[in-house]
C-alpha cells in the first residue's frame, strides 16, 4: 500500500467497519474472546450453563413439535391469510403523470414481450423511471412515472456523479504516481461538487491534509460541516478535530466533544480512539478508565482482527527533535544509497541480503515501500541457495495469499517443512499453524504443539503466541492461564501486536491475573495506535522533510488527537520552531505548551524539560520558576535527565524558584557529569564559575584587615621580606617589558592602521544553559 494515498485508505478501512448500535453492544459481550485474530466462545460456564445443557433434549422436543404444528392444515391457511395482508398493507407505487395518472403501479407487468418487478426505464431516451397500471402494457396503454422530474434529475444526478466517483478511485487505487494520483483527485473534486458523499470525504480531508490538492482549511471546514448536516461520522469526528485544535474556527472543547461522541456513535473507529484517549487523560472530560476501556478495546477488536500472520505493516516513530540534531540517526530510515548497496549484493548472490531486502519489503517500513512482488523475488533466490529463512517467508506468503502470490496449503507447507526439518523457527511456527488449523494436513494438535514449543524455545514471537493461546483456550493442552499469561508476556517483548492484545483481555477481565483497569487501557492503547492510521506518521514526516511545515503540523495535531506521543512532541516542535504559517504567532507558543503538556505526561523526557523551559522563560505562560523547578525535578527523578540535573544545579546557584544554596548546586552539577558524558565540559566550566563564586563568598565573609592584624610576615617571611619581594616584583616587570619590546620590533605595522577593538557585548541575564 503506498503511503501517499494513505487517506484514501484509511476512508476506505473506517467505511468499512461502521459499526451498527448492535455490534457495538456484541463488541463488549463476554460471551466470546479473540485471541491470535480468533474468535472463540467463552470458556468459563456459568452456573446456570450445567441447567442449560440438561434441559438441552427437551428444547430440541419442544422445537420437533412446534415443527409439526407449523406443517399442520390449518396453520398454513392462516400464515397465507397473514401474507396476503402484509402485501395489501406493503406502500403501493402511484403512477404520475401519462395515462394512468393517479393509479397504482402494477407489478409485474409485461412491456415488449418482457415482465418488469419493478420501475424500468426501458424505452425511454431521458432515463426517467416508469411503471404500467396494468399487466399487458402493450393492450391497455396505461402507465404513468415512478418519480416526479425533480425526482428524475436528482437521481441522474447522483449516478453521474458516482461514475465520477468510481472513474477517480480507480486512477487513485490503480497509480503510485503523484501526478496520476492528482488526476484522480480532479475527479473526487468534481464527484463532491455534485454533492457526492464518499467524494466529499476524500476531497474534505485532502484539503484539510494538503495531499494532491492545495491544503485549504477555510473549505475542508465547510465541507466537513456539510457532511456533519448529512450525517457522516466522518464529518463529524474531523469537525470535532477542528473545535479541538482551533483550526479554521474558535477553539472549543465542549463542542469538540460532542463531534466526537456524534462521530464515534456512527461507528466512526478515529472517534472512538480519541475519545478513549480523552477518558484516559482526562481531557474535557471527568478521568475515567471504565470509559477509556471501553472505546479503546472496541478500536482494538478492529485492529486485532486485521492482522495477519506477518504482523501487519511496521510503525515508524520518528521524533523531529532527535532528527534535526542527529539527522538519520533516531529515524531509522535506511539511506537510499545504503539500500542501493544492498540491492547490489543481493544481485551478486549475497544471501543475507537477499533475504533483509525480502523482509523489508514484506512488511514495509524504514523508508522502503511495501511489494510482495520484490519480497517474493527476493526469497525465492535466497531459498534456492538453500537459506531456510527464506524458506519459511515463502510458505508464509504462500498461506496467506496475495496479489502477488496464490494462496496455497499445499506449497505452504512443503515450504514450512524444509525450513523446520533445517531447525529454522519461523518454519517450525507455520508447520505449527498448519497442524493447528489443518491448512494442507489433518489437524494435529500433538504436533501444533511440539512445534510451536520448539519454535518458542528459540524466542520467535510467533510461536510464544500461538503457544499462549493453546494454553489459553485449552486447546491440545489443559487449560493454563499462568503459562498462557507467561508466553503472551514473552511474545509482548518481540512486540506482537496480538500478544499485546491478548495481554489487554486478560487484564480487562481479571483472567489468569488481578483485573487491573489501568494495564489494560495501556495494552490496548498500544494496539490501536498499531491500526491502519498510524501509517499517516510517516506522511506528515515526509510532508515535513519536504518542507510541507503546515501540511505536518496538521496531520500531527489529528495523530496527537488520538494520543501518539510522538505526534504530540512533533506538533509542538512544530510550533516551537515556528515553523508552520496556519497558526498565528501569538497562538504558537500556548498550543506548543498544551502538546509538550500532553507529550510529558506520557513520560516523554524531551516534553518535560522543555515544560521547565517554557515556565523559565515565559513562553506561552507567565515566568514561574517554582513551576519550572518542579518539571525539571521530575525529569530529573523519573527519566534521570543530565539536561534537567544541570538546570536544577543553575537554579539552586542563582537561587532562582529555589533557596540558593551552593552545595546543592556543586551536587547537581556532579549527577549531571556522572548521567551523561556529553555533559562533563558544561560541568566543568560551571564548577569553575562556581569555585570562583565560592571563593569571593568566602572572602566576603572574613574580616581582611583582622587577618592581616595577626600575620607576623618578619617571623613569616624572615626579617628581610620586603627587599625579597621588591627584588621579584623589579624581575617580573623587567621580563614584561623586555617581552614588549621584542613583539614591537618582530611585527611592523603599516603607517596609518589601528588594530581594531573588538566590541565586547554586556553578558546575558541569568539564563540556565540549554
Amino acid at each position: 500500500m503506498s503511503l501517499l494515498d494513505e487517506e484514501g485508505n484509511q476512508d476506505e478501512s473506517l467505511e468499512s467497519k461502521t459499526l451498527s448500535a448492535e455490534d457495538q453492544v456484541k463488541d463488549h459481550s463476554t460471551g466470546t474472546r479473540v485471541v491470535a485474530g480468533q474468535i472463540f466462545l467463552e470458556s468459563g460456564k456459568s452456573g446456570s450453563q450445567s441447567e442449560n445443557e440438561e434441559n438441552f433434549h427437551s428444547q430440541e422436543e419442544e422445537k420437533e413439535n412446534s415443527l409439526e404444528e407449523l406443517n399442520s392444515p390449518e396453520v398454513s391457511n392462516l400464515l397465507n391469510k397473514d401474507l396476503e395482508e402484509a402485501e395489501i398493507q406493503s406502500p403501493v407505487l402511484t403512477a404520475i403523470g401519462g395515462t394512468a395518472d393517479g393509479e397504482p403501479c402494477h407489478f409485474p407487468f409485461l412491456f415488449m414481450e418482457k415482465e418488469y418487478a419493478e420501475c424500468t426505464a426501458d424505452g425511454r431516451e431521458d432515463g426517467r423511471l416508469w411503471c404500467a397500471t396494468t399487466y399487458d402494457y402493450k393492450k391497455d396503454q396505461k402507465w404513468g412515472f415512478c418519480e416526479s422530474e425533480e425526482q428524475s434529475n436528482k437521481r441522474r444526478q447522483m449516478q453521474e456523479a458516482e461514475d465520477v466517483y468510481q472513474i477517480g478511485m480507480k486512477i487513485l487505487n490503480e497509480s503510485s504516481k503523484k501526478a496520476q494520483k492528482k488526476v484522480a483527485y480532479q475527479y473526487l473534486l468534481k464527484a463532491a461538487d455534485m454533492n457526492h458523499t464518499k467524494a466529499m470525504e476524500k476531497v474534505s480531508y485532502a484539503l484539510l491534509f494538503g495531499d494532491y490538492l492545495k491544503q485549504n482549511i477555510q473549505s475542508s471546514k465547510e465541507l466537513f460541516e456539510k457532511l456533519t448536516e448529512e450525517g457522516s461520522p466522518k464529518g463529524q469526528m474531523a469537525l470535532g478535530f477542528l473545535y479541538a485544535s482551533g483550526l479554521g474556527v474558535n477553539s472549543s472543547q465542549a463542542k469538540a466533544l460532542v463531534y466526537y461522541t456524534f462521530g464515534a456513535l456512527g461507528g466512526n473507529l478515529i472517534a472512538h480512539m480519541i475519545l478513549g484517549y480523552r477518558y484516559w487523560a482526562g481531557i474535557g472530560v471527568l478521568q475515567s478508565c471504565e470509559s477509556a476501556l471501553t472505546h479503546y478495546r472496541l478500536v482494538a477488536n478492529h485492529v486485532a482482527s486485521d492482522i495477519s500472520l506477518t504482523g501487519g505493516t511496521v510503525v515508524q516513530r520518528i521524533r523531529l527533535p532527535d532528527e534535526v540534531e542527529n539527522p538519520g540517526m533516531a529515524s531509522g530510515m535506511l539511506e537510499e544509497d545504503l539500500i542501493q548497496y544492498y540491492q547490489f549484493l543481493a544481485e551478486k548472490g549475497d544471501v543475507q541480503a537477499q533475504v533483509g531486502l525480502g523482509q523489508l519489503h514484506l512488511h514495509g517500513g524504514r523508508g522502503v515501500e511495501q511489494n510482495h512482488q520484490r519480497a517474493f523475488e527476493y526469497f525465492n533466490q535466497a531459498a534456492n541457495a538453500g537459506n531456510s529463512h527464506a524458506m519459511a517467508f515463502l510458505g508464509k506468503m504462500y498461506s496467506e495469499g496475495s496479489d502477488v502470490v496464490p494462496q496455497s496449503n499445499e506449497t505452504a507447507l512443503q515450504y514450512f517443512k524444509k525450513a523446520a526439518d533445517m531447525g529454522n523457527p519461523v518454519g517450525q511456527s507455520g508447520l505449527g499453524m498448519a497442524y493447528l488449523y489443518g491448512r494442507g494436513v489433518p489437524v494435529n494438535y500433538e504436533l501444533a504443539l511440539k512445534y510451536f514449543q520448539k519454535a518458542a524455545e528459540q524466542g520467535w514471537v510467533d510461536g510464544q503466541l500461538q503457544l499462549g493461546s493453546m494454553y489459553y483456550n485449552g486447546i491440545g493442552v489443559k487449560k493454563d492461564y499462568k503459562q498462557a499469561l507467561k508466553y503472551f508476556n514473552l511474545a509482548s517483548q518481540g512486540g506482537h501486536i496480538l500478544a499485546f492484545y491478548n495481554l489487554a483481555q486478560m487484564h480487562a477481565t481479571g483472567t489468569g491475573v488481578m483485573r487491573s483497569c489501568h494495564t489494560a487501557v495501556e495494552l490496548f492503547k498500544n494496539v490501536c495506535e498499531r491500526g491502519r492510521w498510524s501509517e499517516r506518521l510517516m506522511t506528515a514526516y515526509n510532508s515535513y522533510k519536504d518542507g510541507d511545515s503546515n501540511s505536518a503540523v496538521v496531520q500531527y495535531l489529528l495523530l496527537a488527537e488520538q494520543g501518539y506521543e510522538v505526534a504530540q512532541s512533533n506538533a509542538a516542535f512544530i510550533l516551537d520552531q515556528k515553523e508552520a504559517t496556519i497558526v498565528g504567532e501569538n497562538e504558537t507558543y500556548p498550543r506548543a505548551l498544551l502538546h509538550w503538556n500532553r507529550a510529558a505526561s506520557q513520560g516523554y523526557t524531551v516534553a518535560r524539560i522543555k515544560l521547565g523551559d517554557y515556565h523559565f522563560y515565559g513562553f506561552g505562560t507567565d515566568v514561574d520558576y517554582e513551576t519550572a523547578f518542579i518539571h525539571y525535578r521530575l525529569a530529573s527523578e523519573q527519566q534521570h535527565s543530565a539536561q534537567a540535573m544541570f538546570n536544577l544545579g543553575y537554579m539552586h546557584e542563582k537561587g532562582l524558584g529555589i533557596k540558593q544554596d551552593i552545595h546543592l548546586a556543586k551536587r547537581f552539577y556532579d549527577m549531571a557529569a556522572e548521567a551523561s558524558p556529553d555533559a562533563q565540559v558544561p560541568v566543568f566550566l560551571a564548577l569553575c564559575k562556581l569555585g570562583v563564586i565560592y571563593s569571593l563568598q568566602y572572602i566576603r565573609e572574613i574580616n581582611i584587615r583582622e587577618v592581616f592584624s595577626h600575620i607576623d610576615m618578619d617571623q613569616l617571611l624572615g626579617p628581610e621580606w620586603d627587599l625579597y619581594l621588591m627584588t621579584i616584583i623589579a624581575l617580573l616587570l623587567g621580563t614584561i617589558i623586555a617581552y614588549r619590546q621584542r613583539q614591537h620590533q618582530a611585527i611592523p605595522r603599516p603607517a596609518g592602521l589601528r588594530p581594531a577593538v573588538p566590541q565586547q557585548e554586556p553578558p546575558p541575564e541569568h539564563q540556565p544553559p540549554q
